[in-house]
């Protein structure tokens, strides 16, 4: 018989108890907005880590969340997001869900302050240049600096013809640890909406062992979105110095999304390299099947890994 407890019924229950919160606001007044969203995201996926292959069911990175804010005054409101994890296709009971981004903050004519947990703002500055976020292609595979970091004051500031800088402070719980800071500059919009071009630069300092420089930047060439990441990351006590590079592509055909990205980082010991591409086609507004290939060379600890996968993604 299964057993139910407290701690189960949390999550359901205040995600429940929000959203009748919000809606008997949201009819006493107009200025309430909320969202109830996720994404279901599987695969069937063949993998071979450089230790045999093997087929497997992935939930990646699928994940449940509301996110909302609140009008204070003519020029000042209340930002808020709760967002966790869930692993529909392996984990259960107290490993399914995981936090994610969960923050609260103001955003006014200053810019937006929040508290919580967020990812920093050079984690960010990737935009959707990382095609393969998520997947075994994801730039966190071979690059530092892919952090959310609890204990987080973050700012992002309003658009000064373009031009916006952000900041992360992470609040360190341990005394032989330095608290962390990321730092950014940005110009453009990273989704080309707005801009013909994105640009942007970051820097960690003690951010979970590491400090780290990144530029990206962005463009559109007829309907060919081009990316580039370039990173340079140390442990704080200056060792495990390397630097390497991203760069992507993606082209719409019709229904037809085709991916491709390369990835390398160059150590003292070796280089550790990326290549991935994929295709993604459209069945309605929020619902794709897609498909990718993932090749991983690291040449410092002379393993292969090699990854494809067939899956589908739904949002609401």
């Amino acid at each position: 018989m299964a057993t139910f407890t407290t701690k189960n019924l949390f999550i359901p229950l205040a995600v429940s108890a929000l959203a009748m919160t919000a809606t008997a606001n949201a009819a006493e007044d107009e200025k309430f907005s909320f969202d109830f969203y996720g994404k279901l995201n599987l695969s069937v996926q063949s993998s071979d880590d450089g230790e045999g292959s093997e087929g497997e069911l992935k939930s990646n990175a699928s994940r449940i969340g509301v996110k909302g804010d609140a009008q204070l005054s003519s020029d000042l409101k209340v930002v808020y997001k709760l967002e966790w994890q869930v692993d529909v296709a392996d984990l259960g009971k107290s490993n399914n869900i995981t936090s994610r981004n969960q923050y609260v903050g103001l955003s006014g004519n200053f810019g937006e302050v929040t508290v919580g947990r967020r990812d920093t703002v050079l984690k960010t500055l990737q935009g959707d240049i990382d095609l393969f976020s998520d997947y075994e292609g994801d730039i966190k595979a071979i690059f530092e600096g892919e952090n959310r970091t609890s204990n987080t004051v973050s700012y992002y500031s309003p658009g000064f013809n373009e031009f916006r800088i952000a900041a992360s402070y992470i609040f360190s719980e341990d005394d032989m640890i330095d608290d962390g800071v990321s730092f950014a500059v940005t110009y453009g919009d990273d989704e080309l909406k707005r801009t013909d071009f994105y640009l942007g630069a970051a820097m960690d300092a003690e951010v979970d062992g590491y400090n780290t420089e990144r530029f990206a930047a962005s463009t559109r060439v007829n309907k060919t979105v081009l990316g580039l990441i370039w990173q340079q990351q140390e442990e704080v006590d200056g060792t495990a110095e390397a630097d390497g590079y991203v760069v992507s592509a993606k082209h719409p055909v019709g229904n037809f999304t085709y991916k491709v990205q390369y990835q390398m980082m160059d150590f003292t010991d070796g280089d550790e390299n990326s290549i991935a591409a994929g295709v993604d086609y459209k069945l309605g507004k929020n619902t794709k099947v897609f498909g990718w290939y993932t090749g991983r060379d690291l040449d410092n600890i002379n393993v292969e890994q090699r990854y494809f996968a067939i899956g589908l993604e739904h949002k609401f």
